[in-house]
């Protein structure tokens, strides 16, 4: 089932939100975020909604509806599957008039069904693009824009027989999987996650989880990355989204088990979306 609220009405389907001339199709003018509903629950909605609305604001938009007003669209939009459905929710908002700089902004919501995928894991290889340093992109804002070369990595991970890739920034250093943050345990013990340095978002539920580890006294240490680290690593794990926590259990040659950090962190992160 497919879902989406555009001028001030639902309607089943993917609806033609955009015409050839607007300035979200041919300038690239357009912002989405990501949130969830799980069986009625909706974790960090209102945060995922909030930095829809700055990510709006930073590529020079403006989302028609206060944060309260997304909030409700949401529920309602929720209230319309049933009780036990697993969706995706994708605020966007684009550009329409504007010869180069937008002057009139458009809006979507969709919600559609995206089951919780199994917490089986994935293989991941490093990828030859890399993240643009903030001067270079709009790397503050959840940009449309910037996902194009997140395709090339998957691809060039497809052709080698891997289902994700580690993207690294301008200096080498380990920025994150091309679709999610990216922690791992180290050969010595410690969990480690790449320091925020403007070149990736350092996601909502990446945040979450950390406060969740640090409740049952597991400190993440947030640092630059070698890829070499990840060679030797204990674990690898993910976080995001659209699988909130799922390990990695394959980095290039390297093979590890699914391990006892990503499974504590999935079993925290689940526990607070109960209570969400």
């Amino acid at each position: 089932m497919y879902l989406t609220f555009t001028n001030g009405v639902w309607s089943e389907g993917n609806v033609p939100v955009m015409g050839a001339m607007d300035h979200g199709v041919w300038l690239g003018s357009s912002v989405f975020d990501g949130a969830r509903a799980i069986r009625g629950h909706l974790p960090d909605l209102r945060l995922h909604l909030a930095r829809a609305i700055r990510s709006a604001e930073y590529l020079g938009l403006t989302c028609p509806y206060s944060l309260e007003e997304l909030e409700n669209l949401c529920r309602i939009g929720v209230g319309k599957f049933p009780e036990d459905a697993e969706l995706y929710i994708r605020p966007l908002i684009f550009g329409t008039e504007g010869l180069l700089i937008p002057s009139q902004s458009g809006f979507a919501l969709s919600l559609f069904d995206a089951p919780l995928p199994p917490f089986t894991g994935f293989s991941a290889c490093l990828a030859s693009q890399q993240r643009p340093s903030p001067l270079m992109a709009p790397t503050d804002a959840k940009a449309s824009c910037l996902y194009p070369n997140t395709t090339r990595a998957l691809l060039d991970a497809k052709n080698r027989g891997f289902e994700n890739a580690v993207v690294c920034d301008a200096q080498g250093y380990v920025a994150e999987f091309a679709t999610a943050n990216l922690f791992f345990v180290t050969a010595e013990g410690r969990l480690v996650t790449p320091i925020p340095n403007g070149t990736f978002l350092s996601g909502i539920t990446r945040a979450r989880v950390i406060d969740l580890l640090a409740t049952q006294g597991v400190q993440v240490e947030q640092r630059s990355v070698r890829v070499e680290e990840l060679l030797t690593a204990r674990e690898i794990f993910n976080t995001g989204n659209f699988a909130k926590v799922m390990p990695c259990t394959r980095f290039e040659s390297h093979q590890m088990p699914v391990g006892e950090i990503a499974s504590l962190a999935r079993r925290l992160y689940l526990d607070f979306m109960a209570t969400s």
